[in-house]
């Protein structure tokens, strides 16, 4: 069975996470992604080892799927070489600081010159504009693109998500760039540029908190749990951001992940009376409606948390699903490596590694009927320079050894 992407060369020119994560789906779809890496390899590599001089779980967990050469494209043969895998690539993904490709005298100009079919993505931290050359880091990106200032409770300060919205979630965004691209290759022929900020994708991932920065404008919004507004969204903890109010409840023994999401709806709140104990409050006026609860959310899941803190999170998620209700235990680091489900869906998975041995890491999230994904592992540095010199650009087998020696590769 073939896959998506089959036939599709990408040339991945990324490190670090926001690019390696957008090429390692590429090559979860099938693409045939080539990681060029500096002599020395991607920085990800070395950082946050835990095993010395063995790739890093850092590494390893972006950079599935792929095979990896190394070149040095600063010498005059290594840019020829570069100009050769150009001509052979469908895709060139990279995530350099401002200006540091045409620095290299490849423009997008040159680029499309030497491949007029070529799709050139480019990821960022900032548009155009007085933050352009600023270093942009993941929780820099989650700080400017409005994230930060709307996480964590009103009393405390601006809190960074652990959901890596601004590397992966920004390399997410440049995969619907590319296919996008590439579906529009098909009726053009040619090629174009693929533009994606860090910035913006955080922002377009916070499009919730301007809809209610306008909203403002109106007055309070009813279903935050805040008692004061000024002019600008308030963090609101673990308020839900809907049209049904949630939130976090303790459950036994009271563990720092004890706990259970849970979703208010409308037709939930008599089965949820009945529960806590309280069937009394599906009929009252004070409590039975939305709009007289909304005043009170604080002190609606005051009620639901003294009946949740009596039991597991196992067992308040058995009963509340028992009723239709919506909700969800948080789930720990560990708890996810160790969840069968997961497991069975193929989203973590284990891979072998010749060096470090087998890792677990995080395995397809996209699953189409006809085409399949195995996970492989991350490429050793330089593993494939036989394969793509040699063997796919031509290159005469007596120059690769002269090439090492000159540092090329």
């Amino acid at each position: 069975m073939s896959r998506a992407l089959e036939g599709i060369r990408v040339l991945d020119m990324t490190h670090v996470q926001s690019g390696p994560s957008a090429t390692q789906l590429l090559a979860w779809l099938g693409a045939d992604v080539i990681k060029l890496e500096a002599p020395g390899g991607d920085i990800t590599r070395s950082q946050l080892r835990d095993l010395p001089d063995v790739d890093s779980l850092y590494f390893t967990m972006l950079n599935a799927n792929k095979r990896s050469i190394t070149l040095n494209t600063k010498t005059p043969r290594g840019k020829e070489l570069l100009t050769e895998l150009i001509g052979r690539s469908d895709v060139m993904v990279e995530n350099f600081a401002p200006g540091a490709i045409d620095r290299m005298g490849f423009t997008w100009e040159r680029i499309h010159a030497i491949n007029p079919r070529i799709v050139y993505a480019s990821i960022k931290g900032f548009g155009d504009g007085p933050y352009t050359d600023y270093k942009a880091y993941e929780v820099v990106a989650q700080a400017m693109g409005g994230s930060m200032a709307t996480t964590g409770f009103d009393d405390g300060p601006p809190m960074a998500t652990g959901a890596q919205i601004g590397d992966s979630g920004t390399g997410m965004h440049a995969v619907a760039g590319i296919l996008a691209a590439l579906y529009q290759r098909t009726h053009t022929g040619r090629g174009q540029r693929v533009q994606v900020a860090m910035q913006h994708a955080v922002l377009n991932l916070c499009r919730v908190k301007l809809r209610d920065q306008q909203r403002l404008a109106h007055g309070p919004l009813a279903e935050y749990p805040n008692d004061d507004f000024g002019d600008e969204v308030p963090r609101s903890g673990n308020a839900s951001g809907g049209g049904q109010p949630g939130w976090a409840v303790k459950c036994a023994p009271g563990g720092p992940n004890d706990y259970v999401y849970v979703i208010v709806q409308p037709t939930g709140w008599p089965p949820i009376a009945e529960l806590i104990g309280r069937p009394e409050l599906a009929r009252d006026p004070e409590w039975a409606t939305p709009q007289a609860r909304l005043p009170k959310l604080a002190k609606m899941f005051q009620l639901i948390e003294e009946w949740t803190s009596t039991l597991p999170k196992w067992q308040v998620l058995e009963q509340l699903n028992g009723h239709n209700i919506p909700c969800g235990p948080i789930l720990s680091t560990k708890e996810i490596i160790e969840d069968a489900s997961l497991r069975a869906n193929e989203i973590v998975v284990d891979v072998p590694h010749p060096q470090r041995g087998s890792y677990t890491t995080v395995g397809n999230p996209l699953k189409l009927s006809d085409s399949p994904t195995t996970i492989t592992r991350s490429p050793l540095l330089g593993e494939h320079n036989h394969d793509i010199y040699i063997s796919e650009l031509g290159i005469d087998e007596a120059e690769l050894p002269d090439l090492r020696a000159r540092g090329v590769i």
